[in-house]
Parts: C-alpha cells; sequence; structure tokens
C-alpha cells in the first residue's frame, strides 16, 4: 500500500524539446555513471537520473552521452578506470563510497558528483560539507543525530525490547559515528546496547545467535556498503531468531525485514542530475555544498509484524509511507 506514488519518469516530457533544440548547437557532453548492483533497484536508479537530465535539457543521444557501468567489489575499480579513460566532462559516483572511493582514486581533477555517501567529510572526499574544495560534491545519506530515531521506532514498535544489538562496520567513521548517535539516546529509552561489527557472513551469524539467547532483545542495522552486501543474511537471521529489527533502508524490508527509516535515494538521484546539469554549464564541484535528504521515508512490513507476534500501533502506521502487506 504505497502512500508516496513514484513519479517524475514521464514529468516533463512535453518541456524538454524546447530545451533541447535550445542546446543543439553545443558539443555532445559526456557522463560517466558508476553503479553497484545490475538489479531492479540499479535500473531504476538509471532510469531516475536519465529522466531527471531530460527535463533539464540534456538528452541522452542528442546533446548528452551517458556511459554507464555496474560494478562488483572485485572489479570496482577497473570500471572507474574504463569510464575516465572515456574523458567524461563529469562522473557520477552512484552508489555511495563504494563508487566514490574508487572514482577519486582514479581523479582529482574530473568533476564527481557522488550519492548516498554516509560521511564525505569523514572518508576524505569533501574538505566540508559547505565548501568541498575539490573536485567532488553531492549529496549525503545520513546526518548522524537521524540514527537516534532507528532505536525510537524499535521502542515503538516492540515496547518490551530493552536490549538491541547494532549491526555497524567499525572499519570506517560512519560505523562509528551512527553507534555513537543510537547511544546518545539508549539512556532514556530504557535501552542496553550491543555492538556488532558487520566485516563477514560468519561474525555476523555468530555474533547475532548469541546476542538473540537472552529476552527482550531487538535490532539495529546502521547504513553501510557491508550491511547491504549481507541484506538477506541479516534480515534471515532476524527472523529466525524472531528479533524485531530497524534497518536503514527500504530494501530490507522488501526483503522480509520488519521496519526501515532512510531516505528516499530516488530523490537523491534527481537531485544529482541537477548537479550534474549546473557543472556542465560552468560551476565548480569545490563552490558546490554537500546536501542532506530532503526526504525520509518510513516502510513497514506488516506479513513480518505478525510473524514476529507484533501489533503495529496505528499512530506508527498512520506515519508509514508505505506499508507492506
Amino acid at each position: 500500500m504505497r502512500r508516496r506514488q513514484f513519479i517524475g519518469l514521464l514529468g516533463g516530457a512535453a518541456a524538454w524539446p524546447v530545451a533541447a533544440r535550445a542546446q543543439q548547437g553545443e558539443r555532445m557532453r559526456r557522463i560517466g555513471v558508476l553503479n553497484t548492483g545490475d538489479d531492479a533497484e540499479g535500473q531504476e536508479r538509471s532510469v531516475v537520473f536519465a529522466q531527471a537530465l531530460k527535463q533539464l535539457g540534456w538528452i541522452d543521444g542528442l546533446n548528452l552521452r551517458i556511459d554507464v557501468r555496474y560494478a562488483t567489489a572485485d572489479n570496482v575499480h577497473r570500471h572507474a578506470a574504463e569510464l575516465l579513460a572515456l574523458a567524461p566532462d563529469v562522473l557520477v559516483a552512484a552508489t555511495g563510497t563504494a563508487t566514490a572511493a574508487p572514482l577519486l582514486q582514479a581523479t582529482r581533477t574530473v568533476p564527481i558528483v557522488f550519492v548516498s555517501v554516509i560521511d564525505p567529510v569523514g572518508a576524505g572526499f569533501v574538505a566540508s560539507l559547505a565548501r568541498p574544495g575539490g573536485n567532488a560534491t553531492g549529496f549525503t545519506v545520513y546526518e548522524y543525530g537521524m540514527s537516534g530515531k532507528w532505536l525510537e521506532l524499535l521502542k515503538e514498535i516492540a515496547p518490551r525490547v530493552t536490549r538491541a544489538a547494532v549491526l555497524r562496520d567499525p572499519a570506517v567513521a560512519s560505523g562509528i559515528g551512527q553507534f555513537g548517535a543510537v547511544q546518545a539516546v539508549a539512556p532514556a529509552l530504557g535501552v542496553e546496547l550491543s555492538p556488532i561489527d558487520v566485516r563477514d557472513a560468519g561474525e555476523i551469524e555468530h555474533s547475532v545467535a548469541a546476542f538473540a539467547r537472552f529476552p527482550n532483545s531487538g535490532l539495529i542495522v546502521t547504513g553501510s556498503p557491508l550491511a547491504g552486501v549481507h541484506r538477506e543474511l541479516i534480515v534471515m537471521l532476524a527472523l529466525r531468531h524472531k528479533l524485531p529489527a530497524v534497518y536503514f533502508r527500504r530494501l530490507f524490508v522488501n526483503d522480509g525485514g520488519l521496519i526501515s527509516y532512510g531516505p528516499d535515494f530516488l530523490e537523491q538521484h534527481r537531485q544529482a542530475a541537477g548537479y550534474v546539469d549546473r557543472i556542465l554549464k560552468g560551476e565548480k564541484p569545490a563552490e558546490m555544498p554537500v546536501q542532506a535528504p530532503t526526504k525520509y521515508e518510513l516502510v513497514i512490513n506488516l506479513k513480518t509484524a505478525r510473524a514476529l507476534g507484533l501489533e503495529i500501533p496505528p499512530t506508527l502506521l498512520a506515519r508509514a509511507d508505505e506499508v507492506i502487506e
């Protein structure tokens, strides 16, 4: 039951030919897009991005060439080098740090627009959010303070929870920052926290099983590339051990997770098209501030709630952007 309909793919179709004709005298520009996951979600990101560019007058095959590479952890650096060899005007890191880091290692001169990076300052991608200072700018996926909302939602959906495991990647600054934000609200909610590292599948499975032996336990999955890699395992473990769990993005809920709260990732790709447009028109990434999310979405899986014996409060259902029946 969707509360926010997917919009924008057809919007502006009548307006773009005018803008396109205005730019036909210009040279063909080139964009390289580095993506991970050649799946339905990856394809949807690409469509949304291309449609947003079209509404700004940039038409793939007319005045613009968009080169897309779908990479894995094993070949992402090769694909980054391939895109750079095509002499793009702008590079787009479409899936967070996993793609932003290889592109920035490949070039410190070609403009880069990144999407869904958790902590670009901590990662060394930009000097500051207000003035990036280098060849990269873009969109962050979280402000650390909102991480406390995950624990608040866990208590709201499962009031008996007094212990929560927090899955995080301790090897990156964002893993530490998100855990710290959850820690800050835990005493007021009467919840004891236990960090669980997401380095590999075996460690995750062993740690979750050990934690789940105690009653009144819940789970919070913070944002990281590794959490995404182990998404199916994490959702399966939460269901197997009857752990109410809050996730950082809706993909987990689509796969059977209980509840997610996080940015609208597709909206960020629409916004990224605006930044690409500005760079193609002469603006410098160094002077374009990194932007935080403007839209967050709450998604609840009622089937999973019933399997866990949970009754979702009507007030929470009313706030949800989507409820999966």
